[in-house]
């Protein structure tokens, strides 16, 4: 029962209130990669706040096959834009970590490019009067399919309570070309998707999720296990509270 005539435009209305109490007059500084997300936050920030007011950054990690889907989104919203490449801060820190005799392993490798690319979203917002988005969607957060520091980061999340389903929902609404909004998402470092790695579909999460139902029982139990192992991603640092 999703109205996405009714989720557009609250998502709108959120992201205009969020910047006239947390940075009137600020620009949103979003990084783009090409898929739905990044691609549906920055036109609902376009919407909310004009298109002078959206900085798209592009951050390869050296050549990336598919930049062309970043290129393609920031003109088509007509956004102005910035390409960081951040390989050589990439290699630098696994270089570095290798001469003190750290034995690398894969998930560093896939999780340190994306905090990296969030201190670079960082840098330029803070040069150029900005606020960093999070374009994380609910589906991802709910299974802990992102960088904590990284793109699980941001200053504010239109998309965090939204969907896999719900956010291409919006991206059609919002007519953003059908390739990137139905763009297969994958790790970065494989020719495996999200999905592959998770070893259950969004449309299966998306429908445990809002409804609690899940016909395969392994599956079920896959994604609750996952749900409870991630879950200290999305809350604030605990912190130890000296008393009297």
């Amino acid at each position: 029962m999703f109205n996405v005539e009714k989720a557009t435009q609250g998502a709108i209305e959120w992201i205009r209130e969020w910047f006239d109490k947390n940075g009137k007059g600020c620009n949103a500084v979003i990084g783009i990669s090409g898929g739905k997300d990044s691609s549906v936050v920055a036109a609902l920030c376009v919407e909310a706040l004009g298109k002078d007011r959206v900085i798209g950054v592009l951050m390869p990690n050296g050549e990336q096959p598919d930049i062309d889907c970043s290129r393609q989104l920031v003109a088509h919203l007509g956004i102005p834009y910035f390409v960081c490449n951040i390989k050589k801060a990439v290699d630098g820190v696994l270089d570095c970590l290798k001469e003190s005799g750290v034995e690398i392993s894969r998930q560093t490798r896939v999780n340190l490019p994306p905090r990296i690319r969030m201190s670079t979203l960082y840098a330029l917002s803070q040069s150029n009067n900005g606020r960093v988005a999070n374009t994380c969607n609910l589906s991802e957060d709910w299974v802990g399919y992102s960088t904590r520091y990284g793109d699980a980061a941001g200053d504010f999340a239109p998309l965090g309570k939204l969907t896999v389903r719900e956010v291409k929902a919006i991206g059609h609404h919002l007519h953003l070309p059908l390739d990137l909004v139905e763009k297969v998402p994958s790790d970065g470092l494989t020719e495996r998707t999200d999905e592959d790695n998770l070893g259950f579909s969004y449309a299966v999460l998306d429908e445990y999720i809002r409804t609690g139902v899940c016909e395969d029982k392994d599956t079920k139990a896959r994604i609750d296990r996952l749900h409870v192992l991630n879950e200290f991603k999305l809350k604030p640092i605990p912190c130890y509270e000296y008393e009297e």
